[in-house]
C-alpha cells in the first residue's frame, strides 16, 4: 500500500467535512462495535497465535476493554463535540464567548505488540469520536493480531477514512517521513524519541505512551496476603509484558520475609505447581526478548520459579530476593515476568531510590498508613497508580492514563482521549453595538483608570 497516495487520500476526505458531523461519526463507531463483535475470535485466536494468551485473558485486557471504550464514546460523544458556552469578560462588551471542538484531521496511530489490540483500537476510537481521518500502524512483532486488524478495519471502513499498514522498520520509518495533523505512539523510548524528533520537523504535536520501571512500595502495615495476590496478579498478567507492571518491589525489612513468602505462595495458587503447564499462562512475545530475560536471570543467586521452555518461549514467574541497585533486573525496563524485590528500613529512604531511576509509569503503594500514603504520593512523580493495588488505574474511562518525565507525555481513555484527538478553537462573537472606545488610541489618562478599573 502506497503510504504516500494513503495519506493524500485522507487529508482529502477530512478536507471534505463529513468526519465533522457527529451523527457521522456515531455511525462509524457503532460499525466497528458491531465488526469486533463479529469477529472476536477472530481477534482472540490472533492473540492466542502471538502472545498465547488465553480466551479469558484476551477478552479481560484488550477486546473488552476495546468494547467498554466504544460503549463510553457512543454515550458522550454528542456531548463532547458539542461547542460550549464560557463567560465572557467585562471588558469586553457586549461579546458572547465559546469554545468549538475541533478535530485535528489526518492522524498517525503507532501501537505495540503487548496489547496489540487495545493499544491500537483504543486511540482510534478516540481519534474517530472526535471527528478525525486515522492511519494506523500495528507492531510487526504480533503479525497475527496485525492481520487480523487490518482485517477487521479494512472490511469496516474505506481507507481514504481508516486505513492499516503492515509491516516494520522500513514502514516505520516511511510513515514518519509524512506530514500528520497528530500523531498518537504507544511503545519504546528508543522509538518514542525517535518520533518526537520527525515529528518535530513539521511542529506536529504527539503524544507519546513509553514506559519506565514502575515501583511496588510494600510498608510494615500493609495487609501481605492482599498485597502479594495481588502484585502476582499485575507483574505475572501477559507474562509481565505490561507497561505498568510491577516492575520491582520495595518492601520494609521487617515484612520481607512474610512478603516473600506469600507471594510464592500466590505464584502456586494461581499459576499452578507447574505454570509453564498452564495453558492460561502465556508466553514471551520473540526469541530476542526470551534471550534477554534469561540473561537477567543468569547470575541471580537467589531465584524463585524462573523455569524456562526455550522451544515454547516460555518462562516461569520468578522473584529475584535480596536484590540491589545493581543487579542486572534493575537497570532497565524488565517487561517480563521477572520480579527483584528490595528493601528499606525506613519510608524516608523510598522517594531517594524511586528517583535513582527515571520517572516511573506507574507506582504501586500497600499500605494502611494514611501518613505514609500521602507522603509518597506528595513526594514521588509518577504517570498513574494504585494504592493497595495494581494495573487497574488504566482499566477506567473516568480518569486519563499516560506517563510523565521519560514516561510519556499526554494521556487518553474516556474524556481525556477525546480531548487528546481535539483541538479546542476558542471563539469570541462580539456585537454591532456597544463599542467600548476605551481601547482604541489616542490613550488618555481617563481611558487607563477605566482600563484598571475593568482589569483590576
Amino acid at each position: 500500500m502506497d503510504i504516500t497516495r494513503i495519506c493524500a487520500m485522507q487529508r482529502a476526505y477530512f478536507e471534505k467535512g463529513e468526519t465533522k458531523n457527529v451523527g457521522f461519526r456515531i455511525a462509524q463507531l457503532k460499525k466497528l462495535q458491531v465488526a469486533i463483535r463479529a469477529q472476536e475470535k477472530l481477534l482472540l485466536d490472533a492473540l492466542q497465535a502471538d502472545l498465547d494468551k488465553s480466551g479469558f485473558e484476551g477478552y479481560m485486557s484488550e477486546v473488552g476493554m476495546v468494547l467498554e471504550e466504544l460503549a463510553y464514546m457512543l454515550r458522550h460523544v454528542l456531548r463532547f463535540a458539542r461547542a460550549k458556552a464560557v463567560p465572557t469578560p467585562l471588558a469586553q462588551g457586549i461579546a458572547a464567548s465559546r469554545v468549538l471542538a475541533k478535530p485535528y484531521g489526518n492522524v498517525l496511530i503507532m501501537s505495540p505488540w503487548n496489547y496489540p489490540l487495545l493499544l491500537t483500537i483504543g486511540p482510534l476510537v478516540e481519534a474517530l469520536a472526535a471527528g478525525n481521518t486515522a492511519l494506523v500502524k500495528p507492531s510487526a512483532y504480533s503479525p497475527n493480531v496485525s492481520h487480523a486488524i487490518a482485517k477487521l478495519l479494512g472490511d469496516t471502513f474505506a481507507p481514504e477514512y481508516v486505513a492499516v499498514i503492515e509491516g516494520g522498520r522500513n514502514e516505520n520509518t516511511a510513515l514518519l517521513e509524512e506530514k500528520f495533523d497528530y500523531i498518537f505512539f504507544t511503545g519504546s523510548k528508543t522509538v518514542g524519541r525517535l518520533v518526537m524528533e520527525k515529528a518535530a520537523r513539521h511542529l506536529t504535536p504527539v503524544t507519546l505512551e513509553l514506559g519506565g520501571k514502575s515501583p511496588c512500595i510494600v510498608d510494615e502495615t500493609a495487609n501481605i496476603a492482599w498485597a502479594a495476590r495481588r502484585i502476582v496478579f499485575g507483574k505475572y498478567l501477559n507474562c509481565g509484558q505490561t507497561c505498568v507492571a510491577p516492575d520491582y518491589v520495595l518492601v520494609h525489612a521487617r515484612v520481607h520475609d512474610a512478603l516473600i513468602a506469600a507471594m510464592k505462595r500466590e505464584i502456586v495458587r494461581q499459576f499452578g505447581e507447574k505454570p509453564l503447564d498452564n495453558p492460561n499462562y502465556g508466553k514471551i512475545v520473540n526469541q530476542k526478548h526470551f534471550d534477554r530475560l534469561c540473561g537477567l536471570l543468569a547470575d541471580e543467586k537467589d531465584v524463585f520459579g524462573g523455569e524456562t521452555n526455550a522451544r515454547q518461549l516460555r518462562i516461569a514467574p520468578a522473584i529475584i530476593d535480596h536484590a540491589t541497585r545493581d543487579s542486572a533486573a534493575m537497570q532497565d525496563e524488565i517487561f517480563g515476568p521477572i520480579l527483584p524485590v528490595l528493601t528499606f528500613e525506613n519510608i524516608a529512604e523510598v522517594p531517594a531510590i524511586v528517583a535513582h531511576h527515571p520517572t516511573p509509569l506507574a507506582l504501586y503503594l500497600f499500605t494502611s498508613d494514611r501518613t505514609h500514603e500521602r507522603m509518597i504520593m506528595n513526594a514521588i512523580s509518577f504517570g498513574g497508580g494504585c494504592v493497595n493495588d495494581t494495573i487497574i488505574h488504566l482499566a477506567t474511562t473516568h480518569m486519563g492514563f499516560g506517563g510523565v518525565g521519560e514516561s510519556g507525555m499526554g494521556s487518553y481513555h474516556g474524556k481525556r482521549g477525546f480531548d487528546t484527538f481535539t483541538h479546542y478553537t476558542s471563539v469570541v462573537k462580539q456585537g454591532v453595538c456597544g463599542n467600548l472606545p476605551f481601547r482604541y488610541q489616542p490613550y488618555t489618562s481617563l481611558k487607563a483608570r477605566v482600563v484598571r478599573w475593568f482589569m483590576h
